[in-house]
Parts: C-alpha cells; structure tokens; sequence
C-alpha cells in the first residue's frame, strides 16, 4: 500500500519512473525475463477419464538475453513431455522439474532450454479434480443425455487445465484445435461459428490479446439462438428459447456502452447460460460471457448481470488489473459501467434502485468485515484471491468512481474514462497508473475539484468515506414506509401494495426486515405473496436466510431444493452460513449439502465445506 504522501506525489506531478513491472504475488512466472505471446492448443475432451489431452505451444518473448529458464504455472497438470523449438522449426527435448505442490498455488513448472528459443511446446493432461474444470454427467444435465464441461479460469484456475503464465499482467492471443464426442458442440472464448457441424472437430482463433483468466471452453449438448447482428445465446436445448427472449436487449446495451465509452473492440458478444452449478452469476469470457440461469427469471429483471460482463468488454478484458490486489480496477469500473448503462437501457429509476441496494448490502457486508479487507488496493500475498473477492473491489469501488463522478461532474468524467479505456487498451496495469493517468487527464485540467487525502482514503483506508455521495430512490420511500406499517403491526402481510414491485423493491422490503423476525411475520408475508419457492434466485436467497433468522423451518424443503439444484455460491453460501449459526441449522445444512455436493463445481464444494467446517 501507498501512503497519502505517495498518492500526493502522483496528484501533484512530482517526478515518478517505474523501474519494474509489480510483480504477482499468485504467480511462480517470470515475466520480466521472458513473457508468452501466443498460444497454441491441441486438445481432446476424454468424459470418460474426465480430462484434456494434448499439447499447448506457447510463443515466447525473451526480455533477458541471458534468460535460459521458462517457469509456468501449473496446478495438477500430468506434464508428459516437453520440446524446444527453434527458429527454423526443429525441436529438440527441453529438461524441466515440477516443484512441490502448494496448496492454494500449484507447481512451478520450470524449463531449461540451451538458448532464447522462440516456442516450447507441452505435452499433457488435466486430472479429473482440475480446480478449474467441471465435468458433468448426462443425470446432471437439462436433458439427461448427454455429459457436459466447461471452465472457470478466473482467479488463478487457467493453470489447471494449460500450463502457462497464470498472471494477468501477461496477455497473449490464442488458437485452438479442439476434439470432441460427435452430437456435442464445443465452444471458447474465441470466435465461435454458430453453424458448426456437431462434428467433434473444431478450431478457434482469438486474435485479441488477453490475459490467462479469460482463457475458456465448454463443450455439451449446446443450442443457438441469434439475438442480433452482433449477438447470439448459446443453451441447452430445452432453454435456449427462453434465454434469447431475456437477452434480447444486449445489442442495445452494447450500443449504450460505446456511445459512452467507445467502439466495442472484440467483434462479437454472444453468451452460453451455463448449467445450474456454475458457481458465478457471470464470467466475462471475450466473445462469450458464461452466465447462469438463476438470471433467467422471465421478466428481464436480472439482465443487469449481463450489462456487467458486457461493461467488462472495457474494464478487465480491454484494461485489466495486472495483478489481483488491484482487482478493483476491474470490478469497481465494470460495475460503475454496468450501472450506467442500466440506466441508458431500462432507465434511471431501476438504476438508482440497483445503487440503493447495492450501497445499502456493502455497508452490511463491510460490519463484518476486518479493516484491511475493507481497502480497495490490498494485500493479498499468499492469500488465495478467491477468498479476497467481496463487495469491496464491487461496490465501493464504482461508489469511488461515482465520487469522482459526482465532483467533475459527467459532462468531464465520462470522456476521462473513454480516453482511459483508450489509452491503456488491451494492457494490464495497477492502481498506480490509473493515477498517474487521473492525475495528468482530470485532475490537473480541473485542479482542486478533489484533494489527495479524499483519493487516499477511498484507496487505502476502510469502511466508506462520510462524503461519499448517497444514492435515494422515490420509489424505495414506499417500500419503507410499507415494511415499517407491517413491522408494527399496522398494516397486514396482503394489504402491502407489491403487486407491481419489481425486483429491486422486494430486494429493499426483505432487507428492512429486522435481524430477527418472528415466524409469524414471515409466515404472514409467505401466504400473502409466495415468497418461498419463487423463482427468481435474487429474491429467493434473501428471504431463505431470513426465514432462517426466523426461525420459520416451513421453508427448509423449499431452501433443500434450492441449494440442491444451483452452484451459484452468491445465492447459496449466505445460505449455508445462516444455517451453520445453530447446531440444528448445521446438521441440516450438512445433510442437505451431502446430497447436492455431486453436483456443484470444485469451488462451490470448497467453499461450502469451509462454511461448515468439512
């Protein structure tokens, strides 16, 4: 962390180089010394080993002259082989050791060659516990026929399916052979042909650079739907129909954010609505956001999931944090865009509302929260960076940008941020090159709009600043005032006037609910709106972890089945935790999880099982 001094020095034009590249604290890479430009696979899917078999080409760019080793990152890869290639394409055996296995990190893989040669190439398989691949059996999947897998590169989970430089300060173009059992379609995050023979033999070429934790493939019994001259959905059969109707604005959205922030530079926006395990709401995969079906819920009213994997088409994919300790350069700015094109879509009201909730989750979230948890830049040095993830780099990071917002006002702030998106495409940089770049493009041509002690404090300091401008919904006076009427008993449960409440007023009423409320009220509010067993998941898990609160075990069978049939762990973990408060709570819990653990993703098992102590 810098101090305020620091932060003064980058404000006010004090003289400053940058030596060296930060280095990554999750990676064994060397960079610095010799970087992967490219990458080549070959690879074929094995159901029945579980595994990807073959070989991956890196391209490479020595920095060091002197340089003769290569280290990768690699977490239980079966390494079989490994060659040198030189310039005039002959190969020729390259020694190599793997390290011990860390824990969280993997194995360094380490590779000798005898001079700066341009490619090595490696030859082998992922292990069916790759922390970063899911395998599916036909019982797990929508239809029952056919197996399924796709992967979750994102933290550092790239390295269990390719060895590679699993930071995200590298960034390198990719190509792709791929084979498959016939009847499945195999998809990345490349430039997906919609009309592809179910052959069982694909190739992919993803001509923009990118980092590691972008690197993804599925492959199952997959459908598709165009929803636009730019836009397409990928689904399960039984599902695609009703993913493209819920996804038809994204070309809108798309027309939104480069109005606001410039073209968008990766051709092609399609998305692949995953089974119910996959353990995120979205990953912003180019060329193919993965998202879940839990966002499906029939009225658009969850679409603003997909609005923030396509803000990522700016912040992450097209200027990423170099390392995970900055990942508020990549959550905070894609949720501030997210946000504004919600409101260039559906309008400012459903906006404002998204910011309520979201301010008021955040300030819950941080009271249970240590301090240097609270910090936008962090430390995160042998922490995994899954766990470092919160609403931290999230929500206080766009609250920061809305600061900034609010101080210059958008008539200057949002053409900062398009030459921001401009200046820095497809690189990856830190929290000190956004200042440097803040300190030259906004503040100097606006001296005095905002001093270094507030930006200190927003970065390196916890909880939210006293200042921070307050976001209030008109709409939201009404669902105050209705909850309070009913807490005191003057209102009854059916007469609460929610009949046209969208998603984000139910999501306000739940969270005025006391800590505790009786088995009554819930009882009451269930009967009056059939609240237990809704289908829209961001309802859902709020009110389970109320009624858990509660007390009012009438839901437990509905919570059983939600926690059965989705991975997602932003709707599930809250869940578990509740449970895992009361000794009853935690048997249930663990009984439930028993069932369901077959089918969730290695890391919504990992993180259940740390909930309840397995």
């Amino acid at each position: 962390m810098k101090s305020s001094l620091f932060i003064s020095a980058l404000l006010f034009g004090t003289s400053l180089t940058i030596a060296h590249a930060e280095p990554d604290p999750h990676s064994y890479a060397e960079p610095d010394k010799v970087s992967v430009t490219a990458l080549a696979l070959e690879l074929g899917v094995d159901f029945d080993k579980q595994e990807l078999n073959g070989a991956a080409t890196l391209s490479l760019d020595w920095h060091d002259p002197a340089a003769r080793s290569l280290v990768l990152d690699t977490r239980d890869l079966a390494i079989e082989s490994i060659e040198a290639i030189g310039a005039d394409g002959a190969s020729r055996p390259a020694a190599y050791t793997l390290d011990a296995r860390d824990p969280i990190f993997g194995s360094a893989l380490r590779i000798t060659v005898e001079s700066t040669v341009p490619r090595v190439r490696i030859r082998y398989h992922s292990l069916p516990q790759a922390s970063g691949l899911q395998w599916m059996s036909p019982a797990q999947t929508a239809s029952g026929k056919q197996p399924f897998m796709f992967s979750q590169s994102q933290a550092i989970h790239a390295r269990s399916w390719v060895p590679l430089q699993d930071t995200p300060s590298v960034r390198f173009t990719y190509t792709a052979h791929v084979t498959a059992p016939k009847a499945l379609r195999v998809v990345m995050s490349a430039d997906n042909d919609a009309r592809h023979a179910l052959d069982g033999d694909y190739r992919f070429v993803m001509k923009q650079a990118i980092p590691s934790y972008l690197l993804a493939i599925a492959v199952g019994e997959l459908d598709v739907r165009e929803t636009g001259p730019r836009t397409a959905v990928y689904a399960e059969p039984s599902l695609v129909a009703k993913a493209a109707r819920e996804f038809e604005d994204t070309e809108k959205m798309i027309e939104a954010a480069e109005s606001l922030y410039g073209p968008y530079r990766w051709d092609r926006y399609d998305i692949l609505v995953l089974p119910a395990s996959f353990p995120f709401g979205g990953m912003e995969n180019p060329r193919l956001t993965f998202a879940t079906p839990t966002v499906i819920a029939g009225d658009k009213s969850l679409v603003g999931l997909i609005a923030h994997e396509l803000a990522h088409s700016w912040s992450g994919n097209l200027v990423t944090n170099a390392n995970a300790q900055h990942m508020w350069l990549n959550e905070g700015f894609t949720t501030y865009v997210e946000n504004r094109i919600v409101e260039a879509v559906y309008g400012k009201d459903v906006a404002t509302m998204q910011l309520v909730v979201d301010d008021q989750e955040l300030r819950s979230e941080m009271q249970g929260m240590k301090p240097r948890e609270q910090l936008l830049v962090t430390d995160l040095a042998g922490i995994d960076p899954d766990e470092g993830l919160s609403g931290v780099p999230y929500d206080k990071g766009r609250w920061f940008l809305r600061f900034l917002e609010s101080r210059y006002g958008r008539d200057v702030f949002d053409p900062f941020l398009r030459s921001y998106f401009d200046h820095f495409a497809f690189q990856s940089i830190t929290t000190r090159e956004f200042l440097e770049y803040y300190s030259a493009h906004l503040e100097a041509p606006h001296c005095g709009k905002v001093s270094s002690a507030e930006i200190d404090e927003w970065l390196h300091q916890p909880g939210i600043p006293a200042d921070a401008p307050a976001a209030r919904s008109e709409r939201f006076d009404a669902v105050d005032k209705a909850a309070a009427a009913f807490l005191a008993g003057t209102l009854a449960a059916k007469d609460i006037p929610a009949k046209q409440w969208v998603t984000y007023e139910w999501l306000r009423f739940i969270n005025t609910l006391p800590e505790k409320p009786t088995p009554a009220q819930m009882k009451a509010l269930d009967k009056a709106w059939h609240l237990t067993g809704t289908g829209n998941g961001e309802i859902a898990f709020r009110w389970y972890v109320a009624t858990v609160r509660a007390g009012y075990t009438e839901a437990r069978p509905a919570i059983a089945a939600f926690i059965e049939r989705i991975g997602r762990r932003k709707l599930i973990i809250p869940i578990y935790e509740e449970l895992a408060r009361s000794e009853d709570g935690k048997r249930f819990a663990i009984g439930v999880y028993e069932k369901a653990k077959g089918g969730y993703h290695p890391l919504t098992r990992g993180s259940v099982e740390k909930v309840l102590g397995l």
